[in-house]
């Protein structure tokens, strides 16, 4: 149960090794740090524009682009042909594949993304694990820390982590404004509406809808 290959595939990620031996795949999340540290060879073969910040432990590939504005903190990896947008803030411990989009004033720390991911806009993505071709519409937060004491938990299992926000399949598409509580497992290929708030695991090729009663009335003159 919540095995790697259920929710990642893994041929369309450089770093397969990331997950190596791990039972659950949220167990990757604890080796990001050391894994960026020892495939990690800083060099940026892409394109910037205007005066974005780039640290010094960055990896950039060819053909990605960082707007103005962008900071790519570090240490990071980026894979090639990126899009990282004006105000994307990239902070310690992040990998990205190819083809990845990251976009306007959204925050990435101690995350995966698979090639093509999509996060375009406003998004807060910590702790996490994005498959390949995920979406996240704009102003997505994937909440990564327990309002209460301990760790996070998934179906009643603790993780052992004290930060978790979410893993999101292979081509899940996950609406505006959407909200998922730490520790939310997605599969593959579901769909949220806007304005859904998730806390737990959803299976493969569900659409979570979201309905809403409107009253409208008259405005009084």
């Amino acid at each position: 149960m919540f095995r790697t290959e259920d929710y990642l595939d893994l041929s369309q990620f450089a770093f397969p090794g990331l997950f190596d031996g791990c039972g659950r795949v949220w167990e990757a999340l604890n080796r990001i740090s050391s894994f960026v540290k020892v495939h990690l060879k800083p060099h940026n073969h892409g394109t910037t524009v205007g005066s974005p910040f780039i640290g010094a432990d960055v990896q950039i590939g060819t053909g990605t682009v960082i707007e103005p504005g962008a900071v790519v903190k570090g240490p990071s990896i980026i894979g090639a042909n990126c899009e990282i947008r004006s105000n994307a803030y990239i902070r310690e411990n992040v990998i990205v594949g190819d083809g990845c989009v990251l976009g306007n004033a959204c925050e990435f720390k101690n995350a995966v993304l698979f090639n093509g991911v999509q996060v375009p806009h406003f998004s807060y993505v910590g702790d996490s694990i994005l498959g390949h071709n995920a979406h996240l519409g704009a102003g997505v937060i994937l909440s990564n820390v327990k309002s209460s004491k301990g760790n996070v938990t998934v179906a009643g299992a603790n993780t052992g982590l004290r930060k978790f926000g979410a893993i999101i399949g292979d081509h899940a598409d996950i609406g505006c404004n959407c909200v998922l509580n730490p520790g939310s497992i997605i599969g593959r290929r579901s769909v949220f509406y806007p304005n859904v708030l998730w806390r737990g695991v959803c299976a493969a090729d569900a659409v979570v809808k979201l309905r809403q009663q409107h009253e409208v009335v008259t405005r009084r003159q």
